[in-house]
C-alpha cells in the first residue's frame, strides 16, 4: 500500500511539473548592440505596452509627468559605451551607466547615470548624474502602442538615440571623435617598411571619405591600383576621387575601366555603379 502511495505521489509530482504554463513576458526585454565609431554602444531595457492605460498624464497610471522613470520597465535601463562618446558637450569615458528620463509636457529631461540600478524615483540620486539633457518633444501621427528605443541617423561621428511611445518621440544626440585617430592609423600603416595594395586602398577610402584630402586619397588609390591591376573596385573609388577633383576625362576614364574588369568578371553591380557614375560627371 505505501509503494503504491509513493507512485501516486511521484505521478503526481510529475504531473504537476508538466503542467506549468509559461507566458510571454508583459514587458518584454530588448538589447541592443549598434557599432558607432570605433566601438559599439550596448542598451539593454524593458518594452512595456500601453493597454488602455493613461500615459504621460499629471498623475496618470502609467509614466506620469515630471517624475524620474527607469525608461522602461522591470530592471533598469542601461547603456555601455565601448568607446569614448560625448552627450550635451559632456565627455563620457567607455563603460556601463544607467538611462533615466523625466518626462514633461512638452519636453523631457534624459539623464545618464553612475547608477545601473535605478528602478524607481525614491531610489535615484541626483549625484550619481554623469549629465542631464533637456530634449523636446515630437509628436507623431501614428501611435506606438509598445514601448520602443533604437538608433538611428547613424554618421561616422554622431547617432542619435530614439525613444517613442503612444505619440510622443525623443531624441538623444551621442557624438564621438574618430577622425583623428584614424588619421593617425593612417599614417602610421603607410609609414611601415612593406604597405600592401589593400592598405594604400583603406587609406585612399580615409582620405577621400572622411578627411576629404582628395590628393592623398588619389596617390593612395593609384598605388594601391599599381599592386592590385585586376581589382575593379579600386577603379572605382579612383574615379569617385577625381570627380571630386574636378577632373572628369580621368573619372570617366577610370569609371570606364572598372566597367571593363567588372564586367570581365561578371559582376554586375560594378557595372551599374560605373555606368551611373559616367553619367554624373
Amino acid at each position: 500500500m505505501k509503494k503504491i502511495a509513493l507512485f501516486a505521489f511521484a505521478l503526481y509530482t510529475v504531473c504537476s511539473v508538466s503542467a506549468q504554463i509559461k507566458m510571454p513576458a508583459p514587458s518584454p526585454s530588448q538589447n541592443i548592440s549598434q557599432d558607432f565609431g570605433l566601438g559599439k554602444i550596448e542598451l539593454s531595457y524593458s518594452r512595456p505596452s500601453i493597454k488602455g492605460r493613461k500615459i504621460f498624464k499629471e498623475g496618470s497610471e502609467l509614466v506620469p509627468l515630471n517624475n524620474v522613470w527607469r525608461t522602461g520597465a522591470n530592471g533598469a535601463t542601461t547603456l555601455k559605451f565601448t568607446d569614448e562618446v560625448v552627450i550635451n558637450g559632456v565627455t563620457i569615458a567607455p563603460g556601463k551607466y544607467g538611462l533615466l528620463s523625466i518626462p514633461g509636457s512638452t519636453n523631457w529631461t534624459l539623464i545618464i547615470t553612475k547608477d545601473t540600478t535605478v528602478t524607481s524615483p525614491a531610489a535615484y540620486k541626483q549625484e550619481n548624474d554623469i549629465v542631464r539633457i533637456v530634449a523636446t518633444t515630437t509628436k507623431m501621427k501614428q501611435k506606438v502602442e509598445t514601448f520602443t528605443m533604437q538608433f538611428a541617423n547613424i554618421q561616422p561621428e554622431s547617432c542619435e538615440l530614439h525613444l517613442m511611445w503612444d505619440k510622443t518621440a525623443i531624441s538623444l544626440p551621442i557624438t564621438t571623435k574618430i577622425i583623428d585617430r584614424v588619421r593617425t592609423q593612417t599614417e602610421n600603416a603607410l609609414a611601415a617598411e612593406k604597405v600592401s595594395g589593400n592598405t594604400y586602398y583603406a587609406a585612399a577610402n580615409f582620405y577621400y571619405e572622411y578627411d576629404k584630402n582628395y590628393n592623398k586619397a588619389l596617390t593612395c588609390v593609384t598605388k594601391a591600383i599599381e599592386i592590385n591591376p585586376k581589382f575593379f573596385w579600386m577603379y572605382l573609388l579612383k574615379a569617385k576621387i577625381e570627380k571630386a577633383l574636378g577632373d572628369k576625362v580621368a573619372a570617366k576614364q577610370s569609371a570606364e575601366k572598372c566597367k571593363e574588369i567588372a564586367g570581365q568578371q561578371n559582376n554586375t553591380d560594378y557595372v551599374r555603379m560605373s555606368d551611373e557614375l559616367i553619367k554624373s560627371l
